[in-house]
Order: structure tokens, then C-alpha cells, then sequence
């Protein structure tokens, strides 16, 4: 993909893409070309969501060494 697209534009392209192979007549060429793009959309959501997982695990971390720090109260 050449351009920056937000997660809920792709997520929703990809719906529209997967509702067309649902309700259309498929053209054999047409519908190459549409999944194709559908995998590159759902390779691109793949990979946001992994990354946010990553931010996540990395939060929780953070977090969770800042719980086990001692505090005045403690010592």
C-alpha cells in the first residue's frame, strides 16, 4: 500500500470487500483484484494490531515495575 490508511478505513474496506464477494456476481478479473486487496488490507491489520499489542505487553510492564517499587509508606 503506497498510502497511510487509518485501521478503521481498512477494517471497513475490507468489509466492504468481503460483503461484495457476498452479494455481487463476481467477475473472475474484478474479483482478483479485490482480493488482493483484501489481503493486503488484512496483512496491514495484522500487523497494527501486533503492534499495539507490543504497546501494550510493553504499558503493563512499565506499570507493573512501577507497583513493585517501594514507597516511603513501605519502608
Amino acid at each position: 500500500m503506497s498510502k497511510k490508511i487509518s485501521f478503521a478505513d481498512a477494517f471497513q474496506e475490507l468489509e466492504a470487500i468481503t460483503e461484495w464477494f457476498e452479494t455481487q456476481n463476481v467477475d473472475l478479473d474484478e474479483g482478483v483484484k479485490k482480493f488482493e486487496r483484501g489481503l493486503e488490507l488484512a496483512k496491514m491489520l495484522k500487523e497494527k494490531l501486533a503492534d499495539v499489542e507490543n504497546t501494550v505487553v510493553t504499558l503493563k510492564k512499565k506499570f507493573a515495575a512501577l507497583d513493585d517499587t517501594p514507597t516511603e509508606d513501605s519502608l
